[in-house]
């Protein structure tokens, strides 16, 4: 296990910059986003931790990057800013994410609700679920895990193509498993920067995936074309639990401390659908201190 921790100085001069462009948005900082900011240099704060590298396999080891300051993210040319024409952020699932149609719609009201608090000042809205057969996207039967796997990049190629005009992005999410190409064991998400386009799976965040008794696994070969998509039929969707909604969000307060209500309840389109669905978010309680923390530094 390994803590990386840099220096205050290394913190300042990864953050404040002198770019004219950033001075002039430093300036406009408020009395409490100084003071929030401020913390953010100090390697001992309780709000801003070091990263905690637990094994070589832990991606930021395995993966080695050049480190980006914040200067170079904010001058990025392939940086998407939106704009009054393309201020929308789409999200088009594919695939069930629940075990029911009424899990799947709240499931997604409550991914929904969450953008929105947390990408404030976008629209979102959410375009009509579709089946896998309609990305008509590769799919296999994942060697190690004996799991339904559809291909990440042939989706991005599907909703490149379904993207509207006014789309800042649209986003893909599936409870189905993703590979990016053959040689690869999965990957959680895939995304096109330059076309505003991703798509991500939370097959993985569910707490039963990689135990022996998941209930995702083929017992055999199913797949007899790559046309053949009646092997997602009924395919099943992990449990919406608190911790996978967790894992899928990370969290905001309001949105965390939001009661059920008309908005956040599943609403059933017939009589037969009574179900009274109360939003998980008992994993949240850590996300919720630290944000009351940031919150009271803003205020003092």
């Amino acid at each position: 296990m390994k803590v990386l921790q840099h220096s205050e100085h290394t913190l300042k001069t990864a953050l404040i910059s002198q770019n004219s462009a950033l001075v002039s948005q430093y300036d406009k900082l408020d009395a409490g986003e100084r003071r929030l900011m401020n913390e953010a240099f100090q390697p001992s704060s309780n709000l801003f931790g070091p990263i905690t590298v637990h094994s070589q396999s832990d991606w930021i080891t395995s993966h080695p990057e050049v480190p980006q300051d914040f200067e170079q993210f904010f001058t990025d040319r392939h940086r998407n800013i939106p704009c009054p024409e393309k201020n929308i952020i789409y999200m088009q699932s594919i695939g069930a994410l629940g075990n029911t149609r009424v899990i799947s719609e709240q499931y997604i009201q409550w991914l929904k609700g969450y953008c929105e608090a947390f990408f404030y000042g976008l629209t979102v809205k959410l375009l009509e679920p579709v089946p896998v057969s309609a990305t008509k996207c590769p799919f296999r039967v994942n060697e190690h895990t004996q799991n339904l796997q559809i291909h990440a990049g042939r989706i991005l190629a599907f909703l490149k193509k379904k993207k509207p005009k006014d789309a800042f992005c649209i986003v893909g999410i599936t409870m189905i498993d993703l590979y990016p190409r053959d040689s690869w064991n999965f990957v959680f998400g895939q995304a096109s920067l330059t076309d505003g386009v991703g798509i991500f799976s939370f097959a993985r965040y569910g707490p039963d995936f990689y135990s022996s008794r998941y209930e995702g696994k083929v017992s055999k070969p199913q797949r007899t074309s790559s046309s053949d998509y009646s092997v997602f039929d009924n395919y099943y969707s992990p449990e919406i639990t608190s911790i996978l909604l967790w894992r899928s969000c990370k969290a905001l307060l309001r949105w965390i401390d939001e009661e059920s209500n008309d908005a956040s309840r599943a609403t059933p389109r017939k009589s037969s659908d009574h179900v009274n669905l109360r939003k998980p978010v008992e994993a949240f309680q850590d996300w919720r201190e630290w944000i009351i923390k940031c919150i009271a530094v803003l205020e003092k």
